[in-house]
């Protein structure tokens, strides 16, 4: 081990090798790191919520896990010992340079295991390494939502997600056709996977602590719904079908389809009543909708 001031002791990690609060803002202090708002970071503090978030998502030895703002390496830690490899993409310089270092001080058993990648993880696209199979994180609120679709998107081998996100996030993948909190959130994730919400998360558990509780939410892939439509076009009739989610679907669609009468007859060719809202149906129908619209002369 070097001298260098900012390289973690392992005196640091509790008896598990994990992270408490106190090692947490130890090693931020010794990095010279205050988390930012720009880049959505709140740290774990609290080494029983990150095993409970490994335990949820099922991790084992044939997984290639893929982490997202791994930030001080909380999470990290947790994965190393069960995942057969760890990928951890880290936007923030200085923590994308350090997790390293505190991997091989405080589980250089595991060291071999992780890749880090310093990335926006918004435009990665591809990893290196094994595919990943499964996407477990602690996602800034500001972005989870998007990373969690365009992984889904750019990795057909992930097979799972389980990632914490702000409760409210959460309540919105996982809610079905009918609920309030029902959008485009929730239509979009159904288009990849089968969602729940997994457990909710107290703010006492970060550092600094939100204004905010959080929640698990578990994303298992499944085959989209079959139809002519590509993706691309089933997304937009759900972009438009909630852009005014207060009017019908014959008004709400009618500059997506070309005008309101074209509109009428998508939903009818697709077993829709026109009068129908965006929010009483599902991934299914939006797509039987856009395929309507394909299919129009």
């Amino acid at each position: 081990m070097t001298s260098d001031p900012t390289t973690p002791r392992s005196p640091d990690a509790d008896a598990s090798g994990l992270l408490g609060a106190s090692q947490i803002r130890d090693l931020a202090d010794r990095l010279g790191v205050r988390p930012t708002k720009q880049w959505g970071q709140n740290f774990v503090v609290d080494a029983n919520t990150v095993r409970r978030i490994v335990r949820v998502a099922g991790v084992t030895q044939t997984d290639s896990v893929v982490e997202v703002g791994p930030g001080l390496g909380s999470l990290t830690l947790a994965l190393l010992p069960v995942a057969g490899h760890v990928t951890a993409v880290e936007v923030d310089p200085v923590l994308a340079a350090a997790l390293p270092d505190t991997v091989a001080a405080l589980a250089p058993a595991h060291r071999e295991r992780l890749t880090l990648v310093h990335a926006d993880a918004l435009a990665v696209r591809e990893l290196p390494g094994p595919p990943p199979t499964a996407l477990v994180a602690n996602l800034p609120y500001n972005v989870s939502v998007p990373v969690v679709l365009s992984f889904l998107e750019a990795f057909p081998t992930l097979e799972r997600v389980l990632v914490m996100v702000q409760l409210e996030v959460a309540e919105r993948l996982a809610a079905a056709p009918g609920s309030k909190t029902y959008g485009v959130p929730s239509v979009k994730a159904a288009w990849y996977a089968a969602v729940r919400l997994a457990g909710t998360v107290p703010r006492s558990v970060f550092w600094p602590v939100p204004n905010v509780d959080s929640g698990l939410v578990s994303l298992v892939r499944r085959d989209p719904p079959v139809t002519t439509a590509t993706r691309e076009e089933v997304f937009s009739c759900i972009d438009a079908a909630f852009a005014q989610r207060r009017k019908t679907l014959r008004a709400a669609l009618a500059g997506w389809a070309g005008s309101a009468a074209r509109a009428e007859e998508c939903l009818r060719a697709a077993g829709i009543d026109p009068r129908t809202r965006g929010e009483a149906i599902g991934v299914t129908e939006f797509a039987a909708i856009a395929e309507a619209r394909r299919a129009l002369p």
